[in-house]
């Protein structure tokens, strides 16, 4: 297993410590100053961002599969040492986070702001509790620094902490920093949001548990932690698990992960907890963590246990199968913008699932790819819903109607988040889609036949939505609805642009992620099936 060491600016570290020494410093400002405390969290995510587009420029597509690296002793005990790394699908993953953390801070500004209170001593008729600004933008970026390191880690234990972790931070966001679009009174209101809270919580930890079970029974048979180290010792055969073992702690890995992605039935959580959250915190939740356990599939469990990976593949690709149908069928049905958009990111997870367990280097790479264009265009989307919410006051779609007309801008750019994620032809998701189900029919001619089921249902699902809440007639109360302010379309603005660029231009990405997507068919040992051609006669 060859690596770059990095003898000298430790710059993974750098990457991650940075947010985290940010949110300190975010969570420190007075009181009385909130905006200080916006604009320090914003420069400390751009500041975040610089570095995270260095270890883009200093990865070399062609060069070891591992590089940046940093290796210190930590628990020597227990063979636990402090080791990171970045490979292709790390560093795009890295940058993605890096990226959409300053618009998820941009486009929630206003959102932990304390609500005014009336004469009366309630809020706007909401709430009088005062929501600490501070504490919200210091979360986010607790929750940056903790995303990207797990994403950097090459040390099992490293990433089982910092992967468990980021729960907390998580929590707090969902429960106390609620959507105040709710329907029924403030009451009502906190109680959604701490069962979606806790809910989250649960549902996480269990498969952190079940994890930890696993992680402890690796060490057990490799006597320590060090990814690269147990790959090397496999692949050469000094290490050997039994058929069985491999297979119980493959499980063990891939619950956690699939809790975490979500796939079917493990999904629940998501749409309460994109429900009741604000909209840069749903973004934040399926954008950038629910990316760790797609990622932690390819590198851990594909890297760690190939032949489990290839006996669970049967069964892993039909709860791919069920995410993608399932997830769009419920979005078709929806009446809430929010939860509308998670039941589509669950379809979306699917996708991305069939495509690391089609065994193939095009699904693989489509995966890859999709988890960097799903990020951009949920973004998109949740963010222009979350600027609409929170002009009308409601998530419900019979309360809209005929924005365009009052709105232009709005529903332009709510209309290409949505062709985004219904994987128009022009935009970058198509290209992801496409790969994935390019992949899955090379191998499973007949899952891939009926996945693209999905793309049908998701034309659907966006362009019902669109209909019902941008055309015809305006609706009462919407007639004075404004169109986006300077910040706002600040925020939507680059996104639409990543968009159009990767959906034209895809090479940058395809470049970084390919010579990875090598290295893991490798570790499964795996090939891409050969077309069969019909002889002339």
């Amino acid at each position: 297993m060859s690596v770059v060491a990095n003898a000298g600016f430790p710059l993974l570290t750098a990457t991650a410590v940075l947010p985290a020494v940010g949110a300190i410093a975010t969570a420190a400002v007075p009181a009385a100053r909130r905006t200080a405390a916006k604009w320090l969290a914003l420069l400390v995510s751009l500041a975040t961002l610089v570095l995270a587009a260095i270890v883009l420029v200093r990865f070399e597509p062609g060069g070891d599969r591992y590089q940046l690296t940093e290796s210190h002793a930590w628990i020597a005990d227990f063979g636990v040492r402090y080791e990171l790394g970045v490979d292709g699908i790390a560093v795009a993953l890295i940058a993605l986070t890096a990226l959409l953390i300053p618009f998820v801070i941009l486009a929630g500004w206003h959102d932990a702001d304390p609500l005014a209170v009336s004469n009366s001593g309630s809020a706007a008729g909401k709430s009088s509790r005062w929501r600490p600004t501070q504490g919200f933008f210091a979360l986010i970026l607790l929750v940056e620094a903790m995303v990207i390191i797990s994403f950097e880690a090459t040390d099992v234990f490293v990433f089982y902490i910092f992967f468990e972790a980021m729960l907390i931070p998580m929590y707090f966001l969902i429960g106390g920093f609620g959507d105040r679009a709710h329907a029924g009174d403030e009451g009502t209101a906190a109680a959604q949001r701490s069962y979606a809270a806790v809910k989250f919580l649960l549902y996480n930890l269990a498969g952190g548990l079940i994890m930890l079970a696993a992680v402890i029974g690796l060490y057990v048979v490799a006597g320590n932690f060090s990814l690269q180290e147990i790959a090397a010792a496999r692949a050469s055969g000094q290490l050997d698990m039994a058929t069985n073992t491999e297979r119980l702690l493959f499980l063990g890995f891939f619950f956690a992960f699939a809790v975490k992605a979500p796939l079917w039935p493990l999904h629940t959580w998501l749409p309460n907890a994109m429900g009741e959250a604000t909209a840069p915190v749903a973004v934040l939740i399926t954008a950038v963590v629910d990316k760790v356990g797609t990622f932690a599939m390819l590198r851990f469990c594909l890297q760690l246990f190939p032949e489990a990976s290839k006996w669970a593949t049967p069964v892993i690709l039909v709860l791919a199968l069920i995410s993608i149908i399932y997830g769009a069928l419920l979005a078709v049905g929806q009446r809430d913008i929010k939860r509308l958009i998670a039941y589509a990111s669950i379809s979306h997870f699917g996708f991305i699932i069939l495509g690391i367990f089609a065994m193939t280097s095009q699904g693989q790479s489509g995966a890859t790819l999709y988890m960097v264009n799903h990020g951009i265009s949920t973004a998109a989307l949740m963010l222009v819903a979350g600027f609409l919410i929170s002009r009308r006051g409601s998530r419900l779609i019979a309360d809209y109607g005929g924005v365009q007309k009052v709105a232009p801008v709005l529903a332009g750019t709510f209309l290409v988040g949505g062709l985004a994620t219904l994987s128009l032809p022009g935009l970058a998701p198509f290209v992801s889609e496409f790969l994935v189900l390019v992949g899955t029919f090379a191998r499973y001619p007949v899952i891939g036949i009926i996945a693209t089921l999905g793309i049908v249902l998701a034309a659907l699902y966006t362009l019902v939505l669109y209909q019902r809440t941008m055309t015809g007639p305006v609706k009462p109360g919407l007639e004075k609805l404004p169109d986006l302010r300077l910040r706002e379309l600040v925020v939507i603005t680059p996104l639409i642009a990543l968009l159009i660029f990767l959906g034209v231009f895809p090479k940058p990405l395809t470049e970084i992620v390919n010579p990875a997507v090598e290295h893991t068919m490798s570790d499964v040992q795996q090939k891409d099936p050969k077309p069969e051609v019909e002889a002339a006669p």
